[in-house]
């Protein structure tokens, strides 16, 4: 995709910044702080500092032997952002966006979560670097991580309950953003998924790129070869995009984006505007975002970010669903074959690796990334298979 084709914000038709003048304001503000930094040496060199010695990077890109000849077909490697600190993908991001906050003189962080990843990794990143945090997430979301929450408490941060609406992310992002737009002059929101108004989808897409950065250069180094397909769970999308990132401009590795099957964003979706954006959203008959449901509370989203929109419109990547008991099957059967226990979310990429690798041959390699650890979903798959 060339750079003028790519207007600052968008991505083919999606993305762009459709917010009241003030939040415009802010919005425009941190976007041209984000330019200023991300390239700039010292800035960059801290981050590498804090990924390294914080966050544990770089992580292993592991071969899947027994689960390689338990499917047959292909070769799997896991990209483990499991074993990053806090357990998943979102603290890359996070440190990332909190050292720009740093540097914009922010005193207090604010964000949303929905499984309490995103939540607990900026409230790590918080105390660390001593800001006020308070996190917004849905009534529903809190009853379903518990865990999490004691956990963002224990480090400090404050967790907002939102019971409007359904109670889950997508209310909790709303209260978020009404919060930034009330509170800016000394709030910096920090966004977890590749959502929301411009600058939001490029900076997250910016910080998460570490994925495939590292997976691209340790498959080389390991099968002297790109994979043939590289596979990441969707909700909002920043895994997905962080494991995509550095494979997009390579035509021969397919792109594989797998959604719950009760909330099929991009698979059912259409062009709407949600939380000042423009992305495929399911709607409802009147034109509302529709509830949706996941058994992983990190996938519960009816939008999606706006460069996934534009991979699927534009046949890069492709995107499929995966029912809950492929998932619930996919989680146990990673845990008994390779001793590794995924988060749900990542469930949904192992239950839909499960179906691709025996289609394909023995010198064909795929990665599924496996983007956080089950801890979290343990007593939650206790319940249900109960």
């Amino acid at each position: 995709m060339s750079h003028d084709q790519l207007q600052e914000g968008y991505f083919g038709e999606f993305g762009g910044s459709f917010v009241p003048p003030e939040l415009q304001e802010v919005l425009s503000y941190l976007n041209e702080q984000f330019k200023k930094y991300k390239d700039e040496p010292e800035f960059n060199k801290e981050l590498h500092y804090y990924l390294r010695e914080y966050v544990g990077r770089e992580n292993p890109l592991t071969y899947a032997q027994r689960i390689s000849e338990a499917w047959g077909g292909a070769k799997v490697y896991l990209k483990r952002e499991d074993l990053n600190h806090t357990g998943a993908h979102k603290i890359n991001n996070v440190v990332g966006q909190i050292l720009l906050a740093k540097r914009m003189g922010a005193k207090r962080v604010i964000a949303e979560t929905g499984a309490g990843q995103h939540g607990v990794a900026t409230a790590t990143a918080c105390a660390m670097f001593n800001m006020d945090c308070e996190i917004y997430m849905g009534a529903e979301d809190i009853r379903r991580q518990s865990l999490n929450v004691f956990r963002m408490e224990l480090l400090g941060a404050k967790v907002i309950p939102v019971s409007k609406g359904q109670g889950r992310l997508k209310d909790a992002v709303d209260e978020a953003l009404n919060d930034l737009v009330q509170n800016y002059k000394n709030t910096f929101y920090l966004l977890g998924s590749a959502v929301g108004p411009h600058p939001f989808p490029s900076m997250v897409k910016h910080f998460q790129s570490i994925i495939s950065e590292e997976s691209k250069r340790q498959i080389l180094e390991k099968e002297g070869r790109l994979p043939d397909a590289v596979i990441a769970c969707v909700g909002g999308g920043s895994n997905a995009i962080g494991a995509f990132a550095h494979y997009i401009d390579e035509p021969s590795v397919r792109l594989i984006g797998v959604e719950p099957d009760q909330a099929p964003t991009l698979t059912e979706g259409v062009p709407g505007i949600i939380h000042g954006f423009k992305c495929l959203v399911l709607l409802d008959e009147e034109g509302n975002p529709k509830p949706t449901y996941s058994i992983a509370a990190g996938l519960d989203y009816p939008g999606i970010g706006p460069e996934h929109s534009h991979l699927k419109v534009s046949g890069r990547a492709e995107y499929t669903t995966v029912s809950n008991e492929e998932v619930l099957a996919a989680f146990q059967e990673l845990s008994r074959v390779e001793g590794i226990i995924p988060a749900l979310e990542s469930a949904h990429a192992v239950a839909f690796a499960k179906k691709l690798a025996p289609t394909l041959t023995n010198d064909q390699v795929i990665i599924i990334n496996l983007s956080g650890r089950g801890d979290k979903d343990v007593e939650q798959v206790f319940d249900m298979l109960k």
